[in-house]
């Protein structure tokens, strides 16, 4: 409401209070829009976009209430990413997510250099995307998953699972950033233990299919698939190759071994995704990405799923059963 004061010619008369409509107040107030570009499929995601929701809600945002989520698939096809990215900087959102591919975290940093980017990656300092965990730098910032620095333990548990395995297969994604340095470190621990490896590369559905036709040439006793985004979206369809083939398979991920997988060993991407949230709520609420570490987990989940073991016709050893964080029967 606006009151004006008119002067007459012989005296100062208080005019009847005029309203005039607030513009300002009549326009809905804009959300924040947060684009979450990932490399992955929406079905497999699920969980996770869901513990990123609640991250968000956390920091006291709620999506469709307070903010808006565009979201950006690529459905396992990394060549999308940098168009997706692209889209998302023409349409001026305040924060982009980019998870599930360490291609998602790059393509966004091409993309932008001025719209604050939280990312997921395995190694982040090595391919480029901060200056280093402490301080990142320029408008990133986020969590390093640590995929390739477990593969050692991963080979270990599945050398002692089935022990009597003298060839273990090494799944690989030929478009994973870190496919290389993945062959290189599983090869070097499948030496020290005295057990061969051939390499399986596969970055399509039809691909998968045939490295696991290939396994019988190989005699391959085991099968370790290593982490990558583009399997965790075809993760049923890994773990039912591996049911029909009956071969025991070592993953990085729990949501293998809730799908009927053998066993895995990793971080826990529902709890990433849901800090991921939470420094998107930050940044929204003033927050400098540079001004936010680079977090790494500290924990580590140990996942068995008994009642694949026992039609594997496997045992799972004491010691491994003993370390186990869940147990699946």
């Amino acid at each position: 409401m606006r009151r004006r004061t008119f002067l007459g010619t012989s005296a100062a008369i208080l005019a009847t209070p005029l309203c005039f409509p607030d513009a300002a107040a009549e326009q809905p107030k804009k959300l924040p829009v947060i684009g979450f570009l990932n490399g992955t499929s929406p079905g497999p995601a699920a969980t996770l976009v869901a513990a990123f929701r609640q991250g968000l809600s956390e920091t006291g945002y709620v999506e469709g209430q307070n903010v808006t989520i565009e979201y950006r698939w690529a459905e396992g096809d990394y060549d999308r990413l940098p168009g997706f990215a692209a889209d998302l900087v023409s349409r001026k959102v305040d924060v982009i997510v980019a998870t599930g591919s360490d291609r998602s975290a790059l393509a966004a940093k091409s993309a932008t250099s001025t719209i604050p980017i939280v990312f997921t990656a395995g190694d982040p300092v090595a391919i480029g995307l901060a200056a280093s965990l402490a301080r990142p730098g320029g408008n990133l910032t986020g969590f390093s998953i640590i995929t390739v620095e477990l593969h050692p333990k991963l080979l270990e548990l599945l050398s002692e699972l089935v022990p009597r395995a003298g060839v273990i297969a090494l799944l690989v994604n030929p478009n994973n950033p870190n496919a290389e340095r993945v062959m290189q470190d599983v090869q070097e621990a499948a030496r020290a233990k005295g057990v061969q490896l051939p390499i399986l590369k596969a970055g399509t559905k039809a691909e998968i299919d045939a490295a696991f036709a290939s396994l019988v040439e190989l005699r391959a006793g085991a099968l370790f698939v290593s982490a990558d985004a583009f399997f965790n979206s075809r993760h049923k369809q890994l773990v039912a190759l591996a049911s029909g083939h009956a071969i025991p398979a070592i993953y990085e991920w729990r949501e293998f071994p809730a799908a009927g997988g053998l066993i895995s060993y990793g971080t826990s991407l529902a709890a990433i995704y849901r800090e991921v949230g939470i420094y998107a709520g930050r940044i929204l609420k003033g927050a400098k990405p540079a001004d936010l570490p680079v977090q790494q987990p500290t924990t580590f989940e140990l996942v068995v799923n008994l009642r694949t073991a026992k039609a594997l016709g496997l045992t799972i050893p004491p010691s491994i059963l003993a370390r186990a964080d869940e147990v699946i029967e």
